[in-house]
């Protein structure tokens, strides 16, 4: 769509919603890529409507499958759970606003290592949409000008984050991008380690291989003490 014309307010409302939502993308020039949060462009009961939408096209899929919807009563309503599947649970980071976090600042001066994880993350490889589970470990050392944060909003912004289809790679870097926002610490590390579906269930079916990788920011990088200490620390709970 770049490059077309303004639509007036009567055309835009006849699109279907997915392309309404993209118009919208499109004109403010914002990247819509797999792992790319959309919601301040989604307007009211148009995710509602973008289901409806995928939920036709998987029957579609089903169709060109050459799978029996009608007599087989496991495939009735398969295109119906896909489609909520995706659009409310499994990419759902893609449409929802960020959780609620409530930041406090840090009166008592905190400066000491803190490690959250292992918070256990789901997500979807974007090249086959295929599961990505595994484990990720959060290090922080925070200073005066620190927010801190509940524990379970962790494992909340954390969801947020995974719950798109992207690479694992790019992943912990969003995750590590969020945490620096808002905690903005001294110093950030991130570990996940996690199991590719896309190798178990499909091309060289390798049951075994994970994927470990990391991010490290601030007195992480600098300090290869307080790294050191960091990473003993999640192998000693992995």
């Amino acid at each position: 769509m770049t490059g077309t014309p303004t639509l007036s307010a009567e055309s835009l409302a006849a699109l279907p919603a997915s392309e309404r939502v993209r118009y919208r993308l499109v004109h403010a020039k914002k990247r819509y890529h797999a792992n790319d949060n959309i919601a301040d462009f989604l307007e009211p009961g148009e995710l509602e409507q973008i289901q409806a939408e995928v939920q036709a096209k998987m029957q579609d899929v089903l169709q060109a499958l050459v799978i029996d919807t009608v007599s087989d009563h496991n495939t009735q309503e398969t295109a119906k759970r896909v489609a909520k599947m995706f659009v409310r649970e499994v990419f759902a980071g893609r449409y929802a606003q960020a959780p609620a976090v409530t930041e406090f600042p840090n009166v008592e001066r905190l400066n000491e290592l803190m490690i959250v994880g292992p918070i256990t993350v789901r997500s979807a490889c974007s090249h086959h949409l295929c599961p990505i589970i595994g484990k990720v470990w959060i290090g922080l050392l925070p200073n005066e000008h620190s927010n801190l944060i509940g524990l379970s909003k962790y494992a909340r912004l954390t969801d947020w984050i995974m719950s798109r289809p992207q690479i694992q790679e790019e992943a912990v870097t969003m995750l590590a991008n969020e945490l620096q926002d808002r905690v903005r610490p001294h110093g950030l590390a991130i570990v996940m380690d996690a199991d590719h579906f896309c190798m178990h269930w499909r091309g060289v079916k390798d049951m075994e291989s994970t994927m470990i990788n990391s991010v490290m920011r601030g007195a992480f990088l600098k300090d290869p003490n307080l790294r050191r200490e960091f990473l003993s620390l999640v192998r000693s709970k992995s």
